[in-house]
């Protein structure tokens, strides 16, 4: 019997792109026997390596077009021509999707790059790159292999995933960072108090809570390469995940029990109320209450107080000029409501850093970072609403020149004033209520502004280039400047 030729329009699960990230992980083995700044070089090594020498090995390192079913249809042919014998499966191209990537060898390039920022972020904590290492490499490539092999349903808010796929990048990501960090080990960093000593279960946990965040950052409906958003975002989790402490929840727990029932009650009342007043909608109620809670139980109604803060200004400047605003067309949608989305934009990061100020020893420092992230979203959205309303036009941050009202990166005289008003209110009760010093006060400030900043900046690149969402802009503000501060604070000792 012979056998039949392989179908040559018959992809490998394994990409050859997926392959390279892949078999570099190997590196990653020899971490604990070089020096932070021997694994940087070796990181600058092959990046030169990607850009110079597998450009001329001739092999197709791009992301693979996402192959869905067409509707069946008779091809267009000419009288008589015999049909495509693939004529059922077609390419659809789809925003974001691979079709319509900026450059073909993005990913090979970034990868390196981001190898490299995690050696420099966290050149005291090897075991942290060596896990997210593990993570972007395996947990992507397995999440392509299981969600092609597989298939199944499609995840609800990404319909170009899979939950097969998901599951795979959690499975294979969880495995190969509690490998990596287990062979690497938890470095005690001499810069800051010892680290916990982690048993393998706790290393576990850990390492499966970072699959599971670098599986959310993957299957996020974005165009920018998740080689760099998967390590930044999961390597920034990781570390704080690595600071937690049973005994310093353990010593918070007396004020917890109380803590708790308030924080139910009290969000409870104000969610309805926005809701009420159709300052949310249902799913900005929903989520705003469960993030309010996880806000309300870091410090009590102190660190709640900069969530009313920051929504108070941001929906009084919402309405300022909303007439003027709509007649412009860029006003606020749903009358100025907030959707679930908006309400995790700008306050994820303020929720994730009050569970830290009850879970590890470092309180003021994850204090200063609550404060720096709602600092920075009060600033960005009264800015943008009060640059809207008081300024036709705006200029670009990058380079200045004028555009419309309300275009993104585009910043004004009145916006940014009033943004840096804002910022100072929530910094200025802040240090009121005696959540932080004069020093923290003003590095708080200082690193909103720097978000503020950063926002503006990915507003004018890669928002315009249609590659991120407005909303991932504005968590990538309250996340940058709460983790400045938080970098500040644990450096300085504030």
């Amino acid at each position: 019997m012979t056998q039949s030729p392989p179908d040559p329009k018959r992809r490998p699960l394994l990409s050859p792109r997926k392959t390279v990230h892949m078999s570099m992980l190997a590196f990653a083995f020899l971490l604990p026997f070089l020096t932070w700044q021997q694994a940087a070089g070796a990181a600058i090594l092959a990046l030169v390596f990607n850009l110079v020498i597998l450009p001329r090995l001739q092999v197709d390192l791009s992301k693979r077009p996402v192959l869905a079913r067409a509707p069946l249809r008779e091809p267009a042919t000419a009288p008589g021509a015999m049909p495509p014998a693939s004529a059922s499966t077609v390419p659809i191209q789809k925003p974001g999707s691979a079709n319509t990537e900026p450059s073909l060898w993005t990913g090979i390039i970034i990868y390196p790059i981001s190898v490299l920022l995690l050696i420099l972020f966290y050149r005291h904590q090897l075991y942290v790159v060596g896990a997210v290492w593990a993570i972007m490499a395996l947990g992507d490539g397995c999440a392509s292999v299981v969600g092609e092999a597989l298939g199944g349903p499609r995840l609800p808010y990404n319909r170009q995933k899979t939950w097969s796929g998901f599951a795979g990048f959690i499975v294979a990501g969880t495995a190969g960072a509690y490998l990596l960090a287990r062979w690497i080990g938890p470095i005690p960093d001499p810069s800051l108090p010892a680290q916990p000593v982690t048993s393998a279960q706790i290393t576990l946990i850990i390492c499966a809570a970072t699959a599971v965040v670098g599986a959310l950052v993957e299957s996020v409906p974005a165009r920018l390469d998740d080689n760099l958003t998967v390590p930044l975002v999961a390597g920034a989790f990781m570390y704080c995940a690595y600071l937690m402490e049973r005994c310093a929840l353990a010593s918070n727990l007396p004020y917890l029990g109380r803590r708790i029932v308030l924080a139910l009650a009290v969000n409870l009342i104000l969610a309805a109320l926005a809701w009420g007043l159709k300052m949310v909608d249902r799913s900005g109620a929903l989520v705003g209450f469960l993030l309010g809670v996880a806000i309300y139980m870091g410090y009590g109604w102190k660190s709640f107080l900069m969530l009313v803060a920051f929504f108070a200004l941001g929906s009084l400047a919402t309405r300022l000029g909303y007439a003027k605003k709509a007649a412009r067309g860029i006003a606020e949608r749903r009358g100025g409501a907030r959707s679930w989305r908006e309400a995790l934009a700008n306050s994820l990061a303020g929720a994730f850093f009050a569970v830290l100020v009850i879970t590890t020893r470092h309180e003021a420092a994850f204090l200063l970072a609550l404060i720096a992230a709602f600092a920075e979203a009060a600033g960005d959205t009264v800015s943008s609403e009060v640059g809207q309303w008081l300024s036709p036009r705006a200029y670009l941050i990058t380079g200045f020149h004028p555009v419309p009202a309300g275009a993104n990166g585009g910043v004004s005289l009145a916006g940014s004033a009033a943004g840096l008003a804002a910022s100072a209110l929530v910094v200025a009760l802040a240090y009121t209520v005696g959540l932080t010093r004069p020093a923290g006060a003003l590095a708080a400030l200082a690193a909103a502004l720097a978000g503020n900043i950063f926002d503006s900046m990915l507003g004018a690149t890669l928002e315009r280039r249609g590659l991120v969402s407005n909303g991932l802009v504005n968590f990538a503000g309250t996340s940058f400047a709460g983790a400045l501060a938080l970098s500040v604070a644990l450096h300085w000792g504030m």
